[in-house]
């Protein structure tokens, strides 16, 4: 048994990864329409991923922004600076509609939710108002027996 190293990035490594991000954050959103006066905003936030969404009130996808499409890998997803990073992707994407007003709905667990609507709430969007729709069990499923030794 050798002995076990850990795989650090070199500066040159590390730069180029960070212009990798910023130039998918540079690059264009697709956007279906515009020409809205409200909208919603779905963040639904897990261990390893946050993925943000722009609908209509009819629910109907606008444009749609993650981690892993803004060019994060592996467990760089589920941090809170890349939530940062996807909000302002999808704060562009909401100038480019031009929707004045914004509800927020957040789900999930994950660390990047907070930092998500802090990132968006700097931005110079009216937001209506946030509401949480984490689904909660009520009894929820059967758990596993008492293991007995």
């Amino acid at each position: 048994m050798g002995k076990k190293r850990v795989i650090q990035q070199t500066e040159e490594e590390l730069i180029q990864e960070t212009t990798e991000i910023e130039q998918k954050l540079q690059g264009d959103v697709k956007v279906a329409k515009s020409g809205l006066r409200e909208g919603r905003i779905y963040i639904k936030s897990t261990y390893n991923n946050t993925i943000m969404t722009l609908t209509d009130d009819k629910g109907n996808t606008i444009a749609w922004v993650s981690a892993g499409k803004i060019g994060f890998k592996g467990t760089k997803k589920g941090t809170p600076f890349a939530a940062s990073k996807v909000a302002e992707a999808l704060s562009a994407a909401i100038e480019k509609v031009k929707v004045s007003k914004v509800m927020i709905y957040v789900q999930g667990v994950g660390t990047g939710r907070d930092t998500a609507l802090r990132t968006l709430a700097a931005k110079n969007i009216d937001i209506i108002g946030i509401k949480d729709i984490t689904p909660i069990r009520h009894g929820g499923c059967r758990p596993p027996k008492v293991r007995r030794v």
